[in-house]
């Protein structure tokens, strides 16, 4: 297995580029199916959030990797190879595993700490698996990311005070509105982000909650789960003209509210302001309602920054240093897993030389008992197993190292083991979704982006 991740994300694009991904991008399952084609690719999974698009994949080359999945995410995005790969990162093999773990316990979110991303993970995994696109590889990198996330959460306190984009949001936006709770709120949208929004508002005290989106059964659903008015599209810029606040998070591609609707809504409010929330990508609000008179507009852009996107300090440590401890298990593991079909080739050999003299014996030896052979074989097979454990465990243990392959090739020459024997073990293990690389070509240990 060579883990490989290519992505992009808040961390190294602007939001105008993610909205232009999340706009323009056709299909994040043509995405894996298309790279799926590559002949340098054996598994790969895509995972797609508002801030972040990565694909992991197991890959036999590394360089050949990198090109076909740059290009690919360059043809689905619409996004010209050249503008993409400024905002690229890319991770191999233990950097690539640290990056997903860190990934699925909201380190690397805009707001860190929070938990939504252990369902856009899952939902990943799930749906490269149902593709037929992850084998053992990635369902065993992706399904420890699930639980070094899950550990996190569990032994720190990184989402202490329960953050997400949603009450960073609406912490803003009370910031904003000043004392006093909103008495009208109105939730464009029926989808996960927005049915956080609704219950965070309820919770808050907010007395009405409407709730509209392109399916109305979708909206009555989202609003009898929490207490709120479902209301139809249409109906949504006579709502503005009394609304406080208004959270807009379709997955619609265009312009859901306009400045123009917004300002028609505002002519007869001027001592009533509106605080619009933008949480979607691509943006579900035109940016110019910002500079209408009464209107604060806050969008995703604005959240990364403020005190409540970020984990105590002493959490984030915590965090970070259970990370930094489960990356090296996980790869210490794979190596060793990888080094297998060569011990048991070397046990297996031994077995044969065991059964050979054993043999010699009774041919020697025909009045021997059949109690007499069992304890000369009882002992013959303590003493091979004791010469071979040391051997065996610590080619297991040097796997991980980086001389990892120098010390297998050492112990294949010195026993002679059977090269076809060790391949067809090999090749056992990868049929039941263990992919060895074919043809390595590592980079040093981090590499960034790859012209």
């Amino acid at each position: 297995m060579s883990l490989l991740l290519v992505g992009i994300s808040h961390r190294t694009a602007p939001v105008t580029l993610l909205d232009q991904i999340a706009s323009q991008t056709d299909s994040v399952a043509a995405l894996r199916k298309d790279i799926a084609v590559s002949p340098y690719v054996a598994e790969v999974m895509a995972i797609n959030t508002c801030n972040r698009l990565e694909v992991v994949a197991d890959v036999t080359r590394y360089h050949g990797a990198v090109a076909d999945i740059s290009s690919r995410l360059a043809k689905h995005t619409g996004i010209h190879i050249d503008d993409l790969t400024t905002h690229l990162y890319v991770h191999f093999e233990e950097r690539a595993v640290h990056h997903l773990f860190s990934v699925a316990a909201g380190l690397d979110s805009m707001i860190v700490g929070e938990q939504q991303i252990l369902g856009q993970v899952r939902t990943a995994l799930a749906e490269a698996q149902n593709a037929g696109n992850a084998g053992r590889a990635l369902n065993e990198l992706a399904q420890n990311s699930l639980r070094v996330a899950k550990r996190v959460h569990t032994d720190t306190g990184i989402d202490r005070h329960g953050a997400s984009v949603v009450t960073v949001a609406l912490d803003q936006a009370q910031a904003q509105m000043g004392p006093g709770v909103a008495q009208r709120a109105l939730v464009v949208g029926a989808g996960a982000m927005s049915s956080l929004t609704i219950q965070t508002l309820r919770t808050r005290g907010v007395a009405s909650v409407e709730v509209a989106s392109r399916s109305a059964e979708s909206s009555t659903r989202a609003a009898q789960a929490y207490g709120a008015q479902p209301i139809a599209m249409e109906g949504v810029c006579e709502s503005l003209e009394s609304a406080d606040l208004v959270v807009s998070a379709t997955g619609a591609t265009g312009v859901v509210l306009t400045a123009e609707s917004v300002a028609q809504a505002m002519k007869d409010r001027s001592d009533h302001p509106l605080v619009v929330v933008d949480l979607a990508l691509p943006h579900d609000t035109d940016p110019l309602i910002a500079d209408l008179p009464g209107v604060t507009r806050i969008d995703l852009a604005s959240l990364a920054d403020l005190p409540g996107a970020a984990a105590p300090h002493a959490d984030l440590i915590a965090a970070k240093n259970i990370i930094d401890g489960e990356v090296l298990t996980f790869v210490a593991l794979q190596a060793a897993a990888r080094v297998e079909p060569i011990v048991v080739s070397l046990r297996a050999k031994a077995d044969l030389v065991l059964e050979a003299e054993l043999e010699r014996l009774r041919l020697k030896q025909p009045g021997l008992s059949q109690g007499e052979i069992a304890a000369v074989e009882q002992t013959l097979r303590r003493t091979v197993s004791t010469i071979l454990h040391t051997p065996t465990v610590r080619m297991k243990q040097f796997a991980a190292d980086p001389d990892g392959e120098r010390y297998a090739q050492a112990l294949h020459a010195l026993f002679d083991l059977d090269p076809e024997s060790v391949s067809s073990l090999s090749e056992a293990s990868q049929a039941s979704g263990d992919h060895e690389v074919l043809d390595q070509e590592r980079p040093g240990a981090d590499a960034g982006w790859i012209t």
